[in-house]
């Protein structure tokens, strides 16, 4: 007998400590952000996909080292480049990433002693087709710059 009013008690003591928490939440202000009207700013520590960073004269700061795409242990970077006539230096052509198989390890950030490679910022990345998360960087700077 003392068990059956044991286990009412408690059941009603859990059910007023968790009203108490819902009471309490209630008056407390919304953090609702009505997403395609307003965005919400990322933190300086969030890893989107990779991207290039320009230089001064717009052109990407990559050297077409490969450390990067040697770095990656997923495999999804493949960098190409050429030396044009009378040049020291290669000129990047292509750089292509497969963001279906990125780790977000940052290995390639990490290894690119020039400081062309950095994350993005960019998160609305929704899409059914795996087409879309293949990424020409290159392009994409080319882009942004018009």
């Amino acid at each position: 007998m003392f068990r059956y009013f044991n286990d009412i008690f408690s059941g009603l003591w859990s059910l007023f400590v968790g009203m108490g928490i819902t009471f309490q939440e209630f008056f407390k202000p919304k953090i609702t952000v009505h997403y395609p009207h307003e965005s919400i700013k990322m933190t300086a520590r969030y890893r989107g996909h990779i991207e290039l960073i320009p230089g001064e004269d717009g052109q990407p700061l990559c050297v077409v080292c490969g450390m990067c795409e040697k770095a990656c242990p997923s495999n999804c970077i493949s960098i190409a480049g050429e030396k044009p006539e009378g040049s020291k230096k290669k000129v990047l052509t292509s750089y292509k990433l497969d963001f279906t198989t990125c780790s977000l390890c940052g290995s390639c950030v990490d290894s690119c002693n020039f400081g062309a490679v950095r994350f993005s910022k960019e998160y609305n990345l929704a899409s059914t087709r795996k087409e879309d998360y293949h990424f020409d960087l290159l392009k994409r700077l080319e882009e942004s710059k018009q």
